[in-house]
């Protein structure tokens, strides 16, 4: 009898997507950003390994922090691992940063990480203006994507 053949990991990089951000926040306006990691985190992004589902930005001193990203230690690496869930840079231009802050603390926004994907080589994070919606929001919003779609389930079984 034949072995079965055990299903490979993709080899190329992975883009991950914050989807409660999605659900949780009316996303406005979105900018790309560079991420400053340290040594076998860009491995571990590369395989996937990241959790940004409590993930945050925060402006501090005229640079903008990605709070809360859990990146899980590489298991091939040295001794040095850096801490999962430390603050890790984001790297924007001074316009883009200022403009970034002017704009959440004006209107009472909050900058979420979206999206981290490998571009050119290089690790970029999509982060994103947000409103956070009410309950009765994300309620009205399932029920209007649901609707949504099954009219284009109807459409498409004709």
């Amino acid at each position: 009898m034949a072995k079965k053949s055990q299903a490979k990991e993709p080899e190329g990089p992975r883009t991950i997507v914050n989807r409660k951000a999605r659900h949780d926040y009316e996303l406005l306006d979105s900018y790309e950003a560079g991420i400053s990691l340290q040594g076998s985190e860009v491995k571990s992004v590369f395989l996937g390994r990241v959790n940004m589902t409590d993930a945050f930005c925060q402006v501090k001193s005229r640079e903008i922090w990605l709070v809360n990203l859990d990146v899980e230690p590489y298991t091939h690496s040295s001794v040095f691992q850096p801490e999962r869930r430390r603050e890790r840079k984001l790297l924007l231009h001074r316009k883009e940063i200022d403009m970034i802050q002017r704009k959440s603390q004006e209107k009472g926004l909050t900058i979420v990480p979206t999206k981290i994907y490998f571009k050119n080589g290089r690790v970029k994070v999509e982060i994103a203006l947000a409103r956070g919606r009410r309950e009765y929001d994300k309620r009205d919003k399932i029920e209007a994507d649901q609707t949504r779609r099954e009219a284009q389930a109807a459409r498409s079984m004709r």
